[in-house]
């Protein structure tokens, strides 16, 4: 079931995307070759507790920590630990808040010191992608346009889409329908309507788009061995089209 969100209900998932965005950007700040991934966990819910919110990923399923770190060749759901990155290394951060009963949802993909130039167009072609998928968010389009403009933009410029995990509807609850596949599924699909908010979020691989899951149950990496990025925002869709959550008052 599809849940429509009202003006009052989307001005508190914004507060809550603030908190989100506050975070991802003191995170990037604070990313440098030989800090411990667990580390930037700790900062996440350290600002997140301090801003009134509460970790929307801690426990949730199972989930051990409040970050979810995914380090080069991880795609999404990489467990915060003792690994120290490395100068090189691209880092996807993907982080929830649950703020006053709903939710905020974001990710973006940093580089470690100096990294490759094909790196750079990977995060480059993810981070672009997402803002033509938030483009097509708007009443009387269908989600089928969200997924059709990530996929074209991406495989033009020589890389895949993830096909096993897709973006989702967000509200009371941190997944709801409907889901938002980076690709175009030859099934139905809904149509865009005001009211709906929508966490948008590219995971596009340098190789294939193949992906298995580590041992842990939740690390999820590229079958390949090659690289991945990762670029979420929270999209309200509004009568004057659609809005990234976090990013200015309404």
């Amino acid at each position: 079931m599809i849940f429509l969100k009202s003006k009052k209900e989307i001005e508190i998932m914004n507060r809550a995307n603030k908190i989100v965005l506050k975070v991802l950007d003191v995170l990037e700040e604070s990313i440098k070759p030989g800090m411990k991934t667990k580390e930037l966990d700790e900062i996440s819910e350290e600002i997140t507790i301090k801003e009134g919110g509460i970790p929307a990923f801690k426990n949730y399923h199972g989930y051990p920590a409040s970050l979810c770190v995914s380090v080069n060749d991880e795609v999404v759901h990489g467990i915060p630990s003792e690994k120290k990155l490395k100068e090189g290394d691209i880092v996807s951060l993907d982080f929830g808040v649950l703020y006053q009963g709903y939710y905020g949802d974001a990710a973006r993909t940093c580089p470690v010191g100096k990294i490759a130039e094909e790196d750079k167009k990977l995060i480059s072609v993810t981070k672009e992608s997402l803002s033509l998928g938030i483009k097509e968010a708007r009443e009387g389009a269908k989600v089928s346009d969200i997924s059709t403009a990530v996929q074209n933009y991406v495989e033009k410029n020589g890389f895949s889409v993830v096909r096993d995990y897709v973006g989702h509807g967000i509200g009371k609850n941190l997944h709801e329908e409907p889901q938002v596949p980076n690709f175009f599924a030859e099934k139905p699909t809904y149509p865009i309507k005001c009211g709906m908010v929508l966490a948008i979020e590219p995971m596009v691989n340098a190789g294939k788009s193949d992906v298995v899951v580590e041992k842990d149950g939740w690390t999820v990496r590229t079958k390949d061995g090659k690289k991945s990025a990762h670029f979420e925002y929270s999209v309200a869709v509004t009568e004057n089209g659609p809005v990234i959550l976090g990013v200015s008052d309404l």
